[in-house]
């Protein structure tokens, strides 16, 4: 499997340190989380990114208060299709995903650059609150080296 580029790869923790302690040297000092679009937002979720593909059924962009969908960082049609949120595909679902982001580091990066600046909550549309491509991202984002 392609390994993630050095910006975005993780790194061996290296100790307690001003920015956190228990996350690798150089994470983003905020956390990232993960929540449904179909959410009410809240005031303490900083940089709203929708990180799916398509558009949510039914949301408008009013009401997702969103900074910025990210539709690059998205997993491929493909695989999206591949997937269709089957838990039994979801180990194999990550590492083709992760795969996939590795191929595209630019839109991780954005990512990253929000991540380092203020809280950053990742937004997804699918009903499967645990086997989702935002899951995945939140993960590489929260044990990432910059």
């Amino acid at each position: 499997m392609p390994r993630l580029p050095r910006t975005v790869a993780q790194a061996p923790h290296t100790g307690a340190h001003a920015q956190g302690a228990g996350r690798p040297h150089g994470a983003p000092r905020y956390p990232v989380r993960v929540r449904r679009v179909y959410d009410p937002a809240l005031p303490d979720d900083g940089a709203r990114v929708l990180v799916d593909r398509l558009w949510p059924r039914g949301v408008s962009k009013e009401r997702a208060h969103l900074t910025l969908w990210l539709k690059d960082v998205a997993p491929s049609t493909v695989l999206r299709q591949w997937f269709g949120h089957d838990p039994a595909l979801w180990d194999d679902f990550q590492q083709r995903y992760r795969a996939e982001l590795a191929q595209n580091p630019d839109a991780l990066n954005q990512l990253v650059s929000l991540a380092r600046h203020g809280p950053l909550t990742l937004l997804f549309g699918a009903k499967d609150t645990t086997h989702n491509e935002a899951i995945v991202l939140a993960d590489i984002l929260n044990n990432t080296a910059h």
